[in-house]
């Protein structure tokens, strides 16, 4: 039987990031593809001005297949590993998007977008599973933030794509154009990800002890398995996971002592993140800049910004969140947005002119504001984008991806990724009719959510910055520390590290020459009692 080739990987962790979190930019091709499409007049004629509840199935059509991707993802990953489970999703991503190009009918975009949904829900999932794995726990915020940046990216290169499409004449090549487009990202992965090494404690997981120890030792030490930072980690993943496959198991694991309050603390910070808003900028801040006026290529233009906003702020967050940590940046994030949103809908219902039946021939779009008011609007929508690149968009992707054990890390990633593709899938049918019936009021609604936001992380959410994977679980445990009381660091890794150095170092020392060792520290002792008598 022929062998399969064998390819070098490379152990550089922000590579291992580059070439991973193309799957995020995955998800932001197929945000973008829709957003910067939907107010095209070939997009309108063809699929016959889709408004309200058909523009909301649309738009939550990824969501939708992302739930069913995700709620598969923890099985699959546990089973062939975090890579190859990425891997698996891409299939899934050229069908998608073989479907979406294809399209027909409003029905056939919808499975397409679907399709591709069951990729991002993998992805989503196990790529920050991945990077978690492999990162120091001093690095593992800024190496996951990466993933929210690909995302970024992949929204801002797609939305000009299919800005510059829009030009392409004929009633159909414009927005299949831009869809066909979304091959070449998958194509980069798939070819890429055969140099990425497994994740080091997925293979402790499945008992390839040796192959393991190489692999952390490759990525934390050069190579050293015999680095006291190696030894020391490796140790607590073995005991950690040693003690879980002791306690209780099945879906029992994620609800017993304190691992709901992880299950808990994983959906909710995913749906918070969908709850807060965002996506009324991520996906329709067109009609919200022709609610303020802008209209055509300066509309587009306008919200094209946005998308580099986004770059922008969250490559920001890359440089501190390690040494904030993730507390505040939820806490006040949350805050932030909810006052945004809260001046936007108070703009719009004091100076807005409603118009039932909408605005040049956008169903959606039923009240519109000019002059100063259009000004704070657009102003204040580009806040919110920045207040949530800066926090919520990033951060809750870094938490959820923190707070698992070993054993339950594929697959309870997998649920809080179920939390966030939920509530995208509800919030992005919800948008569109929202807008059309309650017009202004959708952002209060918004900025009370995110004012329940705040509430719940200051309570029950321990900040997780600075620590390993093991050392997070206590967090979590009966009895643990109350999370208004947790700070950035407090790592006892070090302390092990040391304890490693000392052992050896005292090992190194012969028999006879440590007890004149511990003669002279006897003596020293002694000297030292004498002098402070």
């Amino acid at each position: 039987m022929a062998r399969l080739p064998t390819f070098p990987k490379i152990y550089n962790t922000y590579f291992l990031a580059c070439i991973s979190t193309i799957g995020g930019m995955l998800f932001g091709f197929d945000i973008s593809s829709i957003s910067a499409i939907i107010v095209t007049k070939q997009y309108i004629d063809y699929f016959d001005n889709p408004s309200g509840i058909w523009q909301g199935g649309i738009g939550a059509a990824l969501a939708g297949g992302s739930i069913v991707g995700a709620l598969c993802a923890g099985w699959i990953s546990d089973r062939i590993g975090r890579r190859d489970s990425i891997a698996f999703a891409c299939l899934w991503w050229l069908a998608g998007t073989a479907v979406q190009v294809s399209t027909h009918s409003r029905v056939q975009l919808i499975v397409g977008r679907c399709l591709n949904g069951v990729c991002v829900g993998i992805t989503s999932s196990q790529v920050p599973v991945y990077l978690a794995e492999i990162a120091k726990k001093d690095k593992r915020g800024s190496i996951i933030v990466i993933q929210q940046l690909a995302i970024e990216f992949g929204i801002l290169i797609m939305y000009f794509i299919g800005y510059g499409c829009k030009f392409i004449p004929g009633p159909t090549a414009s927005f299949r154009t831009a869809w066909g487009i979304q091959f070449v990202p998958c194509v980069i992965l798939l070819c890429g990800l055969p140099f990425l090494p497994r994740s080091p404690r997925w293979l402790a997981k499945v008992g390839r002890t040796e192959e393991a120890v190489t692999i952390l030792a490759r990525i934390q030490a050069k190579g050293d398995v015999e680095d006291p930072l190696v030894v020391a980690e490796w140790e607590e993943i073995t005991t950690v996971l040693a003690a879980e496959r002791q306690g209780v198991q099945g879906w029992r694991r994620y609800v017993v002592d304190g691992m709901w309050r992880r299950t808990f603390a994983g959906f909710s910070v995913q749906a918070w993140q969908q709850l807060s808003g965002a996506n009324v900028m991520t996906y329709y801040l067109t009609y919200v800049f022709e609610m303020a006026g802008l209209s055509g290529n300066i509309d587009l233009i306008s919200s094209g910004i946005q998308y580099a906003l986004f770059i922008v702020f969250t490559s920001a967050t890359y440089l501190f969140i390690d040494k904030t940590g993730r507390r505040p940046l939820l806490i006040y994030g949350a805050l932030g947005m909810g006052v945004c949103h809260y001046v936007i809908g108070a703009l719009l219902g004091g100076y807005g002119t409603p118009q039932p039946n909408g605005f040049d021939g956008n169903a959606n779009v039923t009240i519109r504001v000019t002059g100063s008011p259009s000004y704070a609007v657009i102003a204040f929508c580009y806040l919110l984008i920045i207040v949530y690149s800066l926090t919520l968009a990033p951060v809750c992707w870094v938490y959820a991806a923190e707070i698992w054990s070993l054993e339950t890390r594929g697959t309870g990633m997998g649920i809080a990724a179920t939390g966030n593709w939920m509530f995208n899938f509800a919030i992005g049918l919800f948008i569109p009719p929202a807008f059309k019936s309650i017009s202004w009021k959708t952002f209060i609604v918004f900025g009370s959510l995110c004012m329940g936001a705040v509430v719940q992380f200051y309570f029950t959410y321990p900040e997780t910055g600075g620590k390993s994977l093991e050392e997070v679980e206590v967090l979590f445990r009966k009895g643990g520390p109350k999370p208004w009381k947790t700070r950035v660091g407090q790592s006892t890794l070090e302390e092990r590290t040391a304890s490693v150095v000392a052992e050896r170092r005292q090992a190194s020392i012969p028999q006879e020459e440590k007890g004149d060792v511990v003669r002279a520290e006897g003596s020293i002792s002694s000297e030292e009692k004498k002098e402070s008598e």
